[in-house]
């Protein structure tokens, strides 16, 4: 089985456009989404229809955005930029959009045996994973579950990166190239971020995405140029805190 992982949508059109125009040639089977459809841009309706349509399966988790937008969370923990665009997009939501958030299953989830996903770690949805330390707290928490696999693919932090839990210690790495595939070892547990479609945090204002091919053991990473100073003069435009829109050219 092949899976699409994408994440950190936060409601970018053009973003989301382009990374699926890219995988039309690519062979997969199922699309994994992990969390935060919306916030911060100004195409909410856009980017939930997509995915909603999409003629392959999709299987998504909540994240904290989406919690905020459909009343789930009052977003009190949101800096005001954020939470003006939780409060925007929550008046200009679809009733479908809106309930779709709504019914999002909170993280972590199991899929297909294989791995399970999250939003922003297996042992809080709405946590970081950036250090080792956080990464170590999060691969003793596995341990813990009830299913018994060893990856977990996670959002939130909006970086692409790879944490390993190897015999002596945790290797930790950025994912800086444009392409980039990593071979799954066996003995050795995995929590693994595909980057944001909608917002890069890591100086690249590229979309990044990533493909988990089960049969080969691999991830593939990926980078997508897409119209970033149209998806900034619309949240401009729409009226959003302008920082939203310029820090997408600089990919932060």
């Amino acid at each position: 089985m092949r899976y699409l992982l994408i994440s950190d949508l936060h409601a970018n059109d053009e973003a989301l456009s382009a990374v699926l125009s890219r995988v039309k040639r690519k062979k997969f089977d199922r699309v994994v989404c992990l969390g935060d459809f919306v916030g911060y841009a100004a195409d909410p309706n856009k980017v939930l229809d997509r995915i909603r349509t999409m003629p392959r399966t999709v299987l998504s988790i909540r994240g904290n955005h989406d919690k905020v937008v459909s009343g789930i969370d009052s977003g009190e923990m949101f800096n005001p930029p954020a939470l003006f665009a939780a409060r925007w997009t929550s008046e200009r939501l679809s009733k479908e959009n809106y309930e779709f958030l709504r019914r999002l299953p909170q993280g972590p989830l199991v899929i297909d045996d294989l791995f399970f996903v999250c939003h922003g770690s297996p042992l809080d949805e709405d946590a970081y994973i950036f250090s080792d330390f956080d990464a170590s707290l999060n691969f003793v928490h596995m341990n813990r579950l009830s299913f018994d696999v060893d990856l977990c693919f996670f959002g939130h932090s909006h970086i692409p990166s790879i944490f390993t839990l190897e015999p002596d210690g945790i290797r930790v790495e950025a994912v800086r190239s444009a392409r980039a595939k990593l071979k799954l070892e066996p003995g050795r547990k995995y929590l693994i971020n595909p980057g944001s479609v909608g917002q890069p945090r890591d100086r690249n204002p590229k979309a990044s995405y990533a493909i988990f091919d089960s049969d080969e053991h691999t991830v593939y990473f990926d980078r997508v140029a897409y119209d970033v100073e149209a998806a900034r003069k619309k949240i401009h435009r729409a009226g959003l805190p302008s920082m939203l829109g310029d820090r997408l050219i600089v990919g932060l």
